[in-house]
């Protein structure tokens, strides 16, 4: 066992894709990252990897004849560590949610049930895209809940703040719209990600290049829900007597007509550059090395795609910080292939 022969297993360059998720479910909730998202990124990067090994050990018989290389058919993993490591990472992520608050880890229990489900019997189904695309929303839906858990209860005046688990379900329909458009690029992506192996398919990267095009088009767009008033939490009701209130630290999000445009726009363009040649690419040949190429590039595009979500909806600060995340994927996916 090596450390490489690990980092090819879970693939580890694809890690960078994992933190935007929760991150910009923050933002579509209208809130400051804090304990809560920290918390919910650990647990997403735990069941993220957990997917990543459990996927190799489900794929050991097929990855013998069509990819010899792999860690577990080339010998450098045994099944049965690569099987402990999943379980492993599966508890570690609940426990991380579980420190969140009941919310966050009834998520993240949906999120690891999805995960295990789609390896062990949806993903050589029809139903496969789909469960791949259930499990990236409900990743973003996860840091959305798990943000400002720890600030519950809030005393208003006389009253008290709303129960926590009211406030994680307005925080899930805030985050919901993202939510689908993160994962409908997901479920593009794995459609395409069944042909890499042998490729042949033209019209499965075209599909998938007019639905990231639909996408971006979206992501330029406001949310379809108001966006909480600046400097006041999205679930929290007005102090008696006055019009709005502030948070300790002031605003965090603003609303989507004070995001400058141009920001919005260069993110959205990368992220369609980034997904988009790849697909072209693989349409005109439909190679399996093409094909592995463009699911790498939509794999990669989620970062520029997570960092436009935010943007969108008010937090450009979180929207710049994730695409710092970029050029640490590209020198990753350099040293470890991300399919």
């Amino acid at each position: 066992m090596t450390v490489r022969a690990w980092a090819e297993l879970l693939r580890v360059s694809a890690l960078f894709t994992v933190p935007g998720d929760a991150l910009a479910g923050a933002a579509a909730r209208g809130r400051r990252p804090d304990r809560g998202t920290a918390l919910a990124i650990g647990a997403s990067l735990c069941l993220y990897e957990a997917g990543m090994a459990l996927n190799d050990w489900a794929d050991r018989d097929e990855d013998a004849i069509d990819r010899p290389h792999r860690p577990i058919p080339s010998g450098r993993i045994a099944p049965g560590a690569a099987l402990a490591a999943a379980g492993a990472l599966t508890a570690a992520g609940l426990g991380l949610a579980a420190r969140a608050g009941r919310p966050a880890l009834a998520v993240a229990t949906g999120l690891a049930a999805t995960v295990w489900a789609y390896d062990l019997r949806l993903k050589h189904t029809p139903a496969g895209p789909a469960a791949m695309a259930a499990a990236r929303g409900l990743d973003l839906l996860l840091g959305a809940t798990a943000t400002g858990a720890a600030k519950r209860p809030t005393r208003w005046g006389s009253g008290s703040g709303p129960a926590p688990g009211a406030a994680a379900r307005g925080g899930l329909r805030s985050a919901l719209p993202a939510a689908g458009l993160l994962g409908a690029h997901t479920y593009a992506v794995t459609a395409v990600s069944r042909h890499e192996a042998q490729g042949g398919s033209t019209t499965v990267p075209l599909a998938a290049l007019a639905a990231i095009t639909a996408l971006g088009a979206a992501a330029l767009r406001k949310p379809g829900g108001a966006l909480p008033e600046p400097g006041r939490p999205e679930d929290s009701p007005p102090h008696a007597g006055h019009g709005r209130t502030r948070e300790a630290h002031g605003p965090w999000v603003t609303p989507a007509s004070t995001t400058p445009r141009l920001l919005l726009t260069a993110l959205t363009g990368s992220y369609f550059r980034t997904a988009a040649g790849p697909l072209l690419h693989a349409a005109l040949n439909p190679s399996a090395p093409l094909t592995q190429r463009a699911v790498g590039g939509g794999i990669r595009a989620m970062i520029p795609l997570q960092a436009a979500l935010a943007a969108r909806a008010g937090a450009a600060g979180t929207g710049l910080a994730v695409m710092g995340l970029v050029p640490l994927a590209r020198t990753l996916a350099r040293k470890v292939s991300l399919t």
